[in-house]
């Protein structure tokens, strides 16, 4: 039988007395509450202290950015329509119609309306403007402002990204302002993922209690989400983007949206948002941030962007991968139109522009905005080459820099073009595999302006136009005859000179007897041909007596190359670099300057601030270098002319007045060319990286491609510069100015104070007079090039016949 309890146990004066499970409860709850006090107070000071140090300074890894030079238009600069929509295209300019925004252009014939961006360069910040631009006879023919109609003397145009060095995550993302942003972005990112934005405290709790029922059901994992912006900035930019979301970390982004709601503003945490959003992936590039997506996805600027694009952009939000509008356009085009929809509720747009807006495409760009990682692997090695004494690899990688480079689209474009197109033509089954190195660059500054490192141009790892040392055959002709030619009173381009078996007699009893490549001799003949035709023998004479010795000093003094002084070097026994030559024959492509070639133009911060500067103006040429220069290039345009390289003017390029040597190594192992124009220097080496025989000569391999880049390279022909010079017929049997008429006359360039004396016209003599040997040692320029001592003894080291061609 249960207790029996009275009723006075229960009258008015008993109520502070409870049933034992009561108070049972208030206990364990007091005991539970105290708990969840005891734990959540010290977690959410940790988590407080994370944010602090996650989102209070907003560091991210922000990838160094590499540009290429701005396009700098000028009235009588060279330029083609074909160049110029290259150059316009790989800065992601897009043909409009109208080119009236910002990174658009028009283009009829050769009239192009172009709408630059502002941005800033070494030299500062440059306004966006809108130019007119007509191209007619391979030159800019006019140049003016598009509002006013007045004439420019030049305009820059923003340059393209080839590049971009990251840090440990390869996250690409570009910091915008708040204040910067389009207000139909910002406004409608929050009518679309989160309408109360500005009143919420960071979570919604309806929203919440769904998601966590929904994981309770779905055995943990969370399946919905519903959070706010603040929430999702927790999740991607202070937790972490998992390939789960648990109930542990719905937990953590819900105390990290709390914490940050009450510890910044509104403005902040969207101004963040905006710039961690995941929005992309290109490869193992992460597309962070809303300026980087516009990019990526439009190739545009994010001010630039149109109502649908603005639209599809919100909508990327909820899933970059599903709704990637370049592999699944028609999940991309509901979500765009399921925003504008929001958008048009919302008011943000009117009826007009949101029916527009409906009907249009979806305004994707056919290819990523942004550029690869590293499109260009031989020229960013020699990027991080120049730049590693200044930036370790650490400090360069992440770290927000802009790095300005000299590199030319367009001829970087037509450099690949033209070595895989004769790569191809060249190949067959007899030959082994051929592989190239070249350095093309601006003959006006030392900018570099294009690198093809191999016969896969994208190919990482050994860059053959820095790294491959090879033996450079006729190359160093030039260099041999310029020696000479410092020496008017001795040396001329119509010195006469001894094409015949020449032995040089080396240390230990051994001698040197080189030929030609034609096995042949060719007996006396003018200086000025002998380095037309390549001719070893008359080389070699004239090497002899200006000395192996100051032949290595002056390409050591001009480009910084080290060869052994023995009298095979005059014929080019030397193993140096496609880059190396480039840096030597800069000397005579810029009549004489002493120009250090650079790819890198300058380094500018995150802010804009510049911090070094690698592009100083050269010293003008001392005008002893600028003549003897000018003689050389005098004689290398006979080469393009009828020597051994007259094949070009055959092509079509002697409109060009190209300057230029080939150069061929033992058995045809080495094929190298190096030419030059009034704007632009290339040189090429062509061959076999396991040293095996091509049977190619400079003209049928390196030469050719050459020849292909520059019938589509608008540039300048060589104008040799005549100061100093005296230009003087000569008569065609001795060495006496004449009559322009007299027959056979030549007409030559002199020093002046060194022309020969006039004589009247001479009847042919038997034999020609060897001029070559006449004369006393020195003259007027031997202190130039440190001709003041004697020519040194033969070396002692064995020297190899090199062939001419």
């Amino acid at each position: 039988m249960p207790p029996r309890y009275d009723s006075d146990e229960f009258d008015d004066d008993t109520d502070d007395s409870s049933p034992p499970w009561r108070s049972r409860l208030i206990t364990w709850g007091m005991a539970a509450v105290a708990l969840g006090l005891g734990f959540l107070i010290p977690y959410t000071i940790y988590l407080n202290n994370q944010v602090t140090q996650r989102f209070g300074e907003l560091r991210w890894q922000i990838p160094t950015r590499v540009y290429a030079r701005p396009l700098v238009l000028s009235p009588g600069v060279a330029m083609n329509a074909a160049t110029l929509k290259t150059e316009l295209a790989a800065s992601g300019y897009r043909d409009d119609g109208t080119g009236s925004s910002p990174g658009t252009y028009r283009v009829q014939g050769g009239s192009f309306r172009i709408s630059s961006r502002g941005y800033i360069d070494v030299d500062g910040r440059i306004a966006p403007r809108q130019v007119e631009v007509v191209v007619s006879g391979g030159q800019v023919a006019s140049l003016r402002d598009a509002a006013d109609r007045k004439g420019l003397k030049a305009a820059r145009l923003d340059p393209a990204r080839i590049a971009t060095l990251y840090g440990q995550k390869q996250e690409e993302r570009r910091l915008v302002r708040i204040s910067e942003t389009p207000e139909l972005l910002v406004t409608g990112l929050q009518a679309v993922e989160d309408k109360d934005f500005a009143h919420h405290h960071g979570i919604d709790i309806s929203g919440i209690v769904r998601a966590v029922w929904v994981a309770v059901r779905s055995g943990g994992e969370t399946r919905q989400g519903a959070s706010t912006l603040t929430q999702q900035l927790a999740r991607s930019g202070l937790l972490g983007i998992g390939k789960e979301q648990t109930l542990t970390r719905k937990f953590n982004e819900v105390l990290y949206a709390l914490i940050m709601e009450a510890r910044y503003d509104k403005a902040t945490i969207l101004e963040a948002y905006l710039n961690q959003v995941y929005l992309g992936q290109r490869g193992k590039q992460a597309i962070h941030g809303v300026a980087s997506g516009a990019e990526f996805w439009f190739g545009r600027d994010l001010n630039s962007l149109t109502t649908e694009q603005v639209a599809l952009l919100i909508g990327l939000v909820k899933g970059p991968s599903y709704y990637d509008p370049r592999r699944n356009p028609d999940n991309a085009l509901d979500r765009r139109n399921f925003v504008l929809g929001k958008l048009h509720e919302n008011k943000l747009i009117d009826d007009a522009e949101y029916q527009r807006a409906l009907k249009a495409p979806l305004g994707v760009s056919k290819t990523p905005g942004i550029a690869a990682a590293n499109r260009f692997p031989a020229y960013i090695d020699l990027v991080r080459r120049q730049l590693g004494n200044d930036y370790p690899e650490s400090v360069l990688q992440g770290a927000g820099l802009n790095v300005f480079t000299g590199m030319s689209p367009s001829a970087q474009a037509y450099a690949e073009g033209a070595v895989q197109h004769t790569i191809k033509a060249l190949e067959n089954k007899r030959r082994p595999e051929l592989q190239t190195g070249l350095v093309l660059t601006d003959v006006h500054n030392g900018d570099v302006l294009a690198v093809v490192g191999s016969r896969d141009v994208s190919e990482p790892g050994f860059n053959r136009a820095i790294e491959a040392q090879r033996p450079v055959g006729s190359l160093l002709k030039p260099f041999v005859y310029l020696l000479a030619l410092a020496q008017p009173d001795r040396f001329s381009l119509a010195t006469w000179v001894e094409d015949t078996p020449v032995t040089v007699n080396l240390s230990r009893g051994r001698n040197w007897t080189p030929g030609n490549a034609d096995n042949r001799s060719h007996g006396t003949v003018r200086l000025i041909d002998a380095l037309a035709r390549s001719y070893n023998q008359a080389t070699v004479r004239v090497g002899m007596q200006v000395g192996p010795e100051r032949l290595t000093h002056l390409i050591s003094v001009l480009a910084g190359l080290k060869a052994e002084a023995n009298p095979a070097v005059i014929l080019g026994s030397t193993d140096q670099s496609p880059y190396g030559m480039t840096q030597l024959y800069q000397f005579l492509a810029s009549g004489g300057e002493i120009q250090p070639l650079h790819a890198v133009r300058g380094v500018v911060d995150a802010q804009g601030k510049l911090l070094k500067r690698y592009d100083k103006s050269p010293a003008p040429a001392q005008e002893g270098d600028s003549i003897a220069a000018n003689l050389i290039s005098v004689g290398l345009q006979q080469v393009v002319a009828s020597g051994t390289a007259a094949r070009l003017n055959a092509e079509g390029l002697s409109h060009l007045q190209a300057a230029g040597k080939t150069g061929t190594s033992n058995d045809g192992r080495d094929s190298w060319y190096a030419g030059y124009t009034g704007d632009h220097l290339a040189v090429i080496w062509m061959g076999n990286d396991q040293n095996e025989q091509t049977g190619l000569f400079g003209a049928s391999g390196a030469m050719r491609v050459w020849s292909g880049i520059f019938r589509n390279l608008p540039s300048k022909p060589l104008r040799v510069n005549n100061k100093g010079l005296d230009w003087q017929y000569v008569d065609a049997n001795g060495n006496n100015a004449t009559d322009e008429g007299c027959p056979g006359a030549r007409r030559f360039p002199f020093v002046v104070g060194f022309a020969p004396a006039y004589a009247p016209c001479s009847p042919p003599a038997e034999a020609m007079p060897d001029a070559g040997e006449a004369g006393s040692e020195g003259g007027g320029w031997r202190s130039w090039f440190g001709l003041d001592r004697k020519a040194p003894e033969p070396a002692s080291t064995p020297a190899s016949e090199t062939p001419a061609r």
